[in-house]
């Protein structure tokens, strides 16, 4: 399937992931591929029946595994080396905290309007390929870019706001989703508390700044409003800060943030 390129591999798989759940089920497989030969209006005689089988045969020996065949591994198959690109920064800069996705966030949105654009975009992805020794011709990067957008900017407006540069660095769940809200004991408090504080505390000084502040932000609007804009973080971070920073040195102790939660750490 030499014709197969990035954005048309995700308008099929959308087709078939409609819960956005990241996986379909093996079953799914054969349908899968004969849609994806019609939307490039491609004929099975093609494709010589020598792929057809191999292509088969991997699809099959990896959906029997667990059932289910996830987005990375069927676009691996199926797209060409040079469109993997979609698949290297999902896969190549995994994040599992709000605290270093906000700081890519504050590098790129390099304007401050709370969105990326596509220049932005262009300037993210060029450090990206860099950082992991990846040359990439300036038609290419270009192209990548407007692939990009077309890609993840839901609305269209062509722009990409906090959700979908999540989507595209692959974020992990809201960490502040492991604990409860309907709070027990103080002890339970306390001791979540301090979880949570150490999560954020990326640089263990004791105390939240800059980015640390923005991922305590974003996931803690995200519990209650799950699609968030720059501009909503930035209202609810200024909020925080007049409320929590109570000796005014732009950053917000531990002890600050308990009184703010109203817990007591002693």
């Amino acid at each position: 399937m030499d014709s197969l390129d990035a954005a048309a591999f995700l308008q099929i798989w959308k087709h078939f992931d409609r819960d956005d759940v990241g996986s379909i089920d093996g079953e799914q497989l054969e349908s899968f591929f004969h849609f994806a030969l019609q939307k490039n209006n491609m004929k099975k005689e093609d494709v010589s029946e020598e792929k057809l089988r191999r292509l088969r045969e991997r699809l099959t020996s990896v959906s029997s595994a667990a059932g289910r065949l996830s987005f990375r591994e069927l676009a691996t198959m199926m797209l060409p080396e040079d469109e993997n690109f979609l698949l290297f920064f999902r896969t190549e800069t995994p994040l599992d905290n709000s605290v270093e996705f906000m700081r890519i966030w504050r590098n790129y949105d390099s304007d401050g309007s709370g969105f990326i654009s596509a220049a932005e975009l262009q300037g993210f992805l060029q450090d990206l390929f860099l950082q992991h020794g990846r040359n990439v011709s300036p038609e290419k990067l270009e192209g990548y870019t407007v692939t990009m957008m077309k890609i993840f900017d839901r609305n269209g407006d062509g722009r990409l706001d906090l959700n979908d540069l999540a989507r595209i660095l692959s974020l992990k769940e809201n960490f502040l989703l492991k604990f409860r809200t309907d709070a027990c004991s103080q002890e339970d408090r306390r001791r979540d508390f301090e979880k949570i504080f150490s999560h954020y505390d990326v640089s263990k000084t004791g105390e939240l700044e800059g980015p640390e502040v923005d991922g305590f932000v974003k996931d803690m609007m995200e519990l209650v409003k799950p699609s968030i804009s720059g501009t909503d973080l930035d209202k609810f971070r200024k909020a925080l800060m007049s409320h929590c920073d109570v000796n005014g040195d732009g950053k917000i102790q531990k002890n600050e943030l308990a009184l703010c939660l109203g817990l007591k750490l002693s």
